[in-house]
């Protein structure tokens, strides 16, 4: 019976397989990417990822549910605490350029299994966002149809009684799923180009949301008599923050990114910079001019900022408002899609994965099985679950993923460090 049990020395060579780190090659630079990728494309990106639907929607349910006007110091110190996370990422990005984010740093300093853990977190994370997204923008442009798109589902397909799966097949976000996959599997220069066109339209209609909303803004709205400026006291403002926080996880779509990056180094921790600074600011001013254009009490979480300017005259505004949403959550798809098969590539490259997912197509030089593979993955979990229980769980993989970032920095500088300290000459005495 004895034989069968695993010796000592094997449970050993056991453990040091799983715990062993990632060696990387001697020129980092070499990939079989296409490094096009500009400082101001990254900073599109990462902006992208994290400027979507939440200005629209996640500013006008903490200000009416949570936080009140106060929600303007949740942004600030969520801000604050993705700052210390995003430099980390930027750290990161600028000593290990390779595509991967939280699973490749992850790797090359704390170990295989625990990297191999993070990238099916940062795998799941992706996928759920993604089909979460796609499920919103369909039920955004279904409400502005007022919900004929719904009803002819209903009627035509019929409704499930299922637990975990939607009401009904969402046959509109499967397809915008289809076909953003579709543009993402021609190139990386295709999607920043097409990143770029949505975030200028979001970008310039919440610059025409702010001018419009500080000309109609007025000061009583934070008065005593609508409840004064933290009806919730700190408690409502902490809790704010938690909520807040997770706006701003997309910037590590730049990490992803900065194996096709032209100057990793700098391009990396700018971007991430740049583009943090940007939605912290958006979200900031959204909230300012939200809760000082209406009283916060009276505000619709599901549409607050269309239905503050239709409740002050311009019922015009929201027009632009819906289209700015939509432009928005596009460029969040884009983002979500961009990032999951190249991290995909990188564990495929490391024998982590299916080797099948580590070929690169030669003529557009991105990873074009996982981008289709993943992205029909995506679009099933859209067309038929209902994704609202399974969100939930994306707080915990982010917290978990930015968790073991910063300590892999902290292992890093470690390692450095042993690295750097000469050792004392044989037969002398160490340097004081």
């Amino acid at each position: 019976m004895a034989r069968w049990l695993p010796r000592s020395t094997d449970l050993t060579r056991f453990c040091q397989k799983l715990n062993r780190v990632k060696t990387l090659e001697d020129d980092m630079m070499e990939t079989s990417f296409n490094r096009c990728l500009s400082t101001i494309d990254l900073t599109l990106l990462g902006i992208g990822g994290m400027v979507g639907s939440g200005i629209y929607v996640l500013t006008g349910t903490v200000a009416k549910e949570i936080a009140g006007p106060a929600v303007i110091v949740s942004f600030i110190i969520a801000g604050f605490a993705s700052l210390l996370a995003a430099l980390c990422y930027a750290e990161f990005g600028a000593r290990v350029p390779k595509t991967g984010s939280a699973y490749m740093f992850t790797y090359v300093s704390v170990g295989e299994i625990w990297a191999f853990l993070i990238g099916w977190n940062v795998l799941l994370e992706y996928m759920i966002g993604g089909a979460a997204v796609a499920r919103a923008w369909s039920g955004y442009l279904d409400s502005i149809f007022n919900h004929k798109i719904k009803n002819f589902t209903e009627i035509h397909v019929g409704t499930w009684q299922v637990p975990f799966l939607a009401h009904y097949p969402d046959f509109l976000a499967a397809a915008i799923l289809l076909v953003a996959t579709a543009f993402i599997s021609f190139g990386a220069k295709v999607s920043s180009w097409l990143n770029h066109v949505f975030s200028a339209v979001s970008m310039g209609i919440i610059l025409f949301i702010l001018i419009m909303g500080f000309v109609l803004a007025q000061p009583k709205n934070w008065s005593s008599q609508e409840g004064g400026f933290a009806p919730y006291g700190l408690s409502g403002i902490m809790a704010g923050t938690a909520t807040c926080f997770y706006a701003f996880v997309g910037f590590d779509v730049i990490a992803a990114s900065s194996e096709e990056a032209r100057n990793p180094q700098k391009a990396v921790p700018r971007a991430i910079a740049f583009s943090l600074g940007l939605a912290t600011g958006a979200y900031i001013l959204v909230s300012v001019v939200l809760t000082l254009m209406v009283p916060w009490h009276t505000l619709d979480p599901d549409s607050a900022l269309a239905d503050a300017l239709y409740r002050r005259g311009y019922a015009w505004a929201g027009f632009l408002v819906a289209a700015g949403s939509i432009c928005a959550m596009n460029t969040v798809l884009l983002s979500n899609l961009f990032s999951l098969p190249r991290i995909v590539y990188a564990m495929a490259e490391d024998g982590l994965f299916f080797q099948v997912f580590s070929r690169v197509h030669p003529r557009t030089q991105v990873p074009v099985v996982g981008i289709v593979v993943f992205g029909l993955l995506m679009a099933l979990l859209a067309l038929v679950f209902d994704l609202e229980a399974l969100v939930q769980f994306l707080s915990i993989g982010t917290l978990l993923a930015y968790t073991f970032v910063a300590a892999s920095i902290i292992v890093l500088r470690f390692q450095q460090q042993k690295v750097d300290v000469p050792a004392p000459a044989s037969g002398g005495r160490p340097n004081p």
